[in-house]
């Protein structure tokens, strides 16, 4: 089975051309080849598919084999993919996914994308779509006790349900510890993405994030709306205006329109190119233990 390996700022993916590629359990075989020491090593697998109602479909597996209904870097590294690698010459494409159709605009030099422009859609803010278990009409600033602190927390979905905390300092919290804490809260009846966040100024914030089935990694599209969408509803960033995240991995541009859209932009990058031998694939399925 053929693959490419593809980053958004240091959110890594294996990608599966599913025009040319057939991937069967793709549960298991994203813990198989997510796993950095018998694997390839990744944040987990994307499928790029044909759709019916878009130019392109896109499925999404977290490194434990879960299934996610979205991913904002994946949606630009498939940009990147699908033009690069001649399946489209469009430069405004539309991707479904497991949480409706996103449009891109691919900014294009000498033949090459440098960016990736993404509509994001609306940001769901009613807890009981998010999911959170809460009756309120919307969960902002809300306290929370985790691991026996009590935290204010905002929850949005961009698809998939993020928690956002701000606070004074990120380098020293030990996500090892307290991420799966926040994951597997009793509030979050589907897990949840957590981001912490550091308020730089009006237009700038840093973020770290706890991936739900992936854990700590380098960088969240989905969690950087999320955490600019909290940071205009607690006053602290403005809205219709540009919003710089600083990640890990790199830096994301997010716009918070009054229209509730949400509008990223960053990079996209290829790491390499392989092949994966089908029978330690099958083979390895017996032993892949997965959470979806």
């Amino acid at each position: 089975m053929n693959f490419t390996k593809m980053h958004g700022i240091g959110n890594d993916y294996i990608y599966i051309n599913c025009f040319t590629e057939t991937v069967t359990d793709p549960e298991k075989v994203s813990v198989i080849l997510s796993d950095v020491r018998k694997g390839i090593g990744s944040d987990g697998l994307v499928l790029i598919m044909p759709s019916d109602i878009a130019d392109f479909r896109m499925r999404i597996f977290n490194a434990d084999g879960s299934e996610a209904m979205m991913c904002g870097n994946a949606t630009r590294c498939i940009g990147k993919y699908v033009y690069e690698k001649g399946l489209t010459d469009k430069t405004d494409i539309t991707l479904e996914t497991n949480s409706g159709i996103k449009y891109l605009t691919l900014a294009v030099k000498n033949g090459k994308v440098s960016s990736v422009t993404v509509d994001m859609g609306k940001a769901v803010l009613l807890p009981k779509d998010i999911p959170v278990d809460s009756p309120l009409d919307r969960f902002i600033a809300q306290p929370v006790e985790v691991g026996g602190c009590s935290y204010d927390i905002t929850c949005v979905s961009m698809g998939n349900p993020h928690a956002v905390l701000f606070m004074d300092d990120i380098d020293s919290l030990n996500l090892e510890q307290i991420g799966p804490e926040f994951e597997n809260h009793r509030l979050f009846p589907a897990r949840v993405n957590t981001e912490f966040i550091q308020v730089i100024d009006s237009h700038t914030l840093r973020m770290r994030v706890w991936e739900r089935g992936s854990g700590e990694t380098f960088a969240c599209g989905t969690g950087a709306c999320a955490s600019a969408v909290a940071a205009v509803l607690n006053g602290i960033c403005p809205r219709d205006e540009d919003i710089l995240i600083h990640l890990r991995g790199g830096d994301l541009i997010i716009n918070y329109r009054s229209d509730e859209t949400v509008i990223m932009t960053g990079p996209a990058e290829f790491i390499c190119d392989g092949s994966v031998d089908d029978e330690y694939i099958e083979k390895a399925k017996e032993y892949a233990v997965c959470r979806s």
